[in-house]
């Protein structure tokens, strides 16, 4: 799929499973710390809406202005961070680099990378809305 060029009629009838829509302050913005810390992939960039690709995973931004006839619109808190209580896992990117990222890009970090009981060496970092974004990696 040609994330680039595709009719938003055509993408959203080929969405399957279980998807990821992220409503925020600023696509730009967001798209820029999704991209710069994390490497992920920025397609159909506007100040409304951006398709965001992780290795084989598709979500999506939208802002605030495109939800004016959504009912969420309504409960979304005026200050952030809008992201309490969802943890955003990343599990193919290195946390020890995305902290180098995050702490450069002047991001706020929750906490440094650290290795779990559960397996995973993970840090937590708080983008710009109030989401919170979890890189791991399994331990060796």
């Amino acid at each position: 799929m040609d994330y680039e060029t595709i009719d938003a009629e055509v993408f959203g009838a080929a969405l399957r499973g279980i998807g990821l829509n992220l409503v925020v302050r600023d696509v730009r913005r967001t798209a820029a710390f999704l991209r710069d810390v994390f490497d992920m992939g920025i397609h159909r960039l506007s100040d409304d809406f951006a398709i965001v690709t992780y290795g084989t995973q598709v979500f999506q931004l939208h802002s605030d202005g495109t939800y004016a006839d959504n009912p969420l619109l309504a409960l979304l808190p005026e200050n952030p961070p809008r992201g309490a209580g969802i943890e955003l896992r990343l599990y193919d990117t290195d946390p020890d680099i995305a902290i180098s990222r995050a702490e450069s890009a002047g991001s706020t970090v929750l906490q440094k990378p650290t290795d779990k009981p559960h397996g995973l060496r993970e840090t937590y970092i708080l983008d710009p809305d109030g989401y919170v974004w979890v890189p791991s990696r399994p331990l060796t």
